[in-house]
């Protein structure tokens, strides 16, 4: 019976979780317990779960009246969390280069992305799923758990950002992450590092240029 109740308010919260990625739940949005129990047909023990497993990710927070909110990503934020990354993901590029594992995984998502400039543009979901797994991928191949863990939480916070208001970075993302897998495959160390530098950068360069010319 806890099984079922563990698992229920996990479900509710990866169902609550992906509402604020996709922008169903705007910043600021409040979280009540009663609404949300109706909304998604359960109790409000798992909404109750849900919403302390996403103030503890920093999906929300809690106003100073104690009411749980969805939680906003500033600018400033944005910028601190892709310096990390850059930080996080060139040294992941690097070892990822080095390393003697199997490359099975990133010439299968090469092979996806080359699909994707070739063909019919897939959704924003299928592309963000598809990113998010090229970085994670690169991450374990790394060799470290804990810098997988690390990049995963940073990436999904720039996702909370980024809700289909940034450029469309659609074709030269995807000549980057080509760039970051061809060298990471050809076990070119430095030229991975800065491949994914490159793109970092050009993800920040775009965050910037949507604040300055939203139009």
């Amino acid at each position: 019976m806890a099984d079922t109740a563990q698992t229920l308010g996990t479900s509710t919260f990866e169902r609550m979780k992906a509402m604020i990625l996709d922008g169903t739940l705007e910043p600021g949005a409040l979280l009540r317990e009663k609404s949300f129990a109706d909304r998604l047909g359960v109790s409000r023990t798992p909404v109750r779960e849900a919403i302390s497993q996403l103030i503890s990710g920093g999906f929300a927070t809690r106003t100073p009246s104690g009411t749980p909110v969805v939680n906003s990503i500033s600018l400033t934020d944005i910028m601190e969390i892709l310096h990390v990354r850059s930080l996080l993901e060139c040294e992941a590029a690097r070892k990822a280069a080095l390393s003697n594992s199997v490359s099975d995984d990133l010439l299968e998502l090469r092979a996806r992305i080359v699909a994707f400039l070739d063909g019919p543009r897939p959704d924003s979901e299928a592309h963000y799923a598809l990113d998010a797994q090229l970085h994670l991928a690169i991450a374990r191949r790394a060799g470290s758990r804990l810098l997988a863990e690390l990049i995963e939480g940073l990436k999904v916070k720039t996702r909370m950002y980024d809700q289909g208001s940034i450029p469309d970075r659609f074709v030269p993302g995807c000549h980057e992450h080509l760039a970051i897998i061809d060298a990471i495959t050809g076990g070119e160390s430095e030229n991975a590092a800065e491949a994914m530098r490159l793109h970092l950068k050009k993800v920040r360069e775009s965050i910037i240029s949507h604040i300055n010319h939203p139009f």
